[in-house]
């Protein structure tokens, strides 16, 4: 019972920055609990006086785990129904640089590209322990945290939206697009503006992504008929996964959240996540 208590008195602190390194591994909250959940188990038969670096030693015990999950993981999305998003994840604060355009950049990336990209490029991890925890020598390591920096590169912001202006749109967004206000919600969109939306089969959702200006408007212009009709309630403005949003009832009793990527003060991407398994963690 001591032991289990030790272990847990030296696991618990660093809790949250290894379950935030498996949620931006996979994606997934619940999948990056079960791992990190895992990770303690292991933690609780090892050997803990001989591990000089708790924290080093966890996180490439949870990288690891991550790496073997994302096999299975990759052959799921390939069945997946309509576009995957990453779970949403509605936060207080907007200082996470990973968000959800550059996490579905890396979805595009190998496994080790991925690890070695976080790691080092996000989680500050010096090359030399990356090369450890993934198990290649340092120059691989370099390589693959290169490779990964030139295809996500597009997908990191250009400058920092400032947090009330972001929120400002979400309002005005949400305003605009439940009242059927297509000339306020027009004004807001850029020209090759993209919708995703993900119900994973679940629940009603465009099975591709809905890219370009008209496309969008005329599907809102549908919504709206939709969200006049059934009603759709406002239950939060916020941050979710690093981009202005919010998080809504709609009319079947589930919460749905809309996350907007802004370019030059116009949404030029709009995430709406409707899949009920997702969800789950924000009831």
């Amino acid at each position: 019972m001591e032991s289990g208590a030790d272990a847990a008195a030296s696991f618990d602190p660093l809790r949250p920055l290894l379950t935030r390194v498996a949620y931006r591994m996979l994606g997934s909250v619940a999948d990056a609990e079960d791992v990190v959940q895992d990770a303690f188990i292991r933690w609780l038969g090892t050997d803990r006086d001989a591990v000089r670096e708790p924290a080093a030693f966890l996180r490439r015990t949870v990288t690891r785990l991550c790496l073997d999950q994302l096999k299975s993981a990759r052959a799921q999305r390939e069945t997946y129904v309509g576009p995957w998003l990453p779970d949403p994840l509605v936060e207080e604060e907007d200082d996470d640089d990973v968000t959800l355009p550059l996490m579905l950049a890396l979805e595009r990336l190998s496994p080790l590209e991925r690890a070695a990209f976080l790691l080092h490029d996000v989680f500050g991890v010096e090359f030399d322990e990356v090369a450890k925890t993934i198990e290649r020598d340092a120059a691989a390591t370099r390589q693959l945290a290169a490779r990964a920096r030139t295809h996500v590169r597009d997908a990191r912001p250009r400058y920092k939206l400032e947090k009330a202006h972001g929120l400002e749109i979400a309002n005005a967004f949400f305003a605009a697009s439940r009242s059927g206000d297509m000339g306020a919600l027009g004004a807001m969109l850029a020209a090759d503006v993209g919708m995703w939306s993900d119900g994973g089969g679940k629940r009603p959702a465009a099975m591709v992504p809905v890219l370009g200006f008209d496309t969008v408007m005329t599907l809102h212009r549908s919504l709206a008929v939709l969200f006049g009709k059934y009603g759709s309630t406002l239950v939060h403005v916020g941050t979710i996964n690093g981009l202005p949003g919010f998080v809504t009832r709609e009319a079947d009793g589930e919460f749905q959240t809309t996350a907007l990527e802004i370019e030059d003060g116009k949404v030029a991407g709009i995430y709406v996540m409707r899949n009920p398994d997702k969800l789950k963690h924000m009831h």
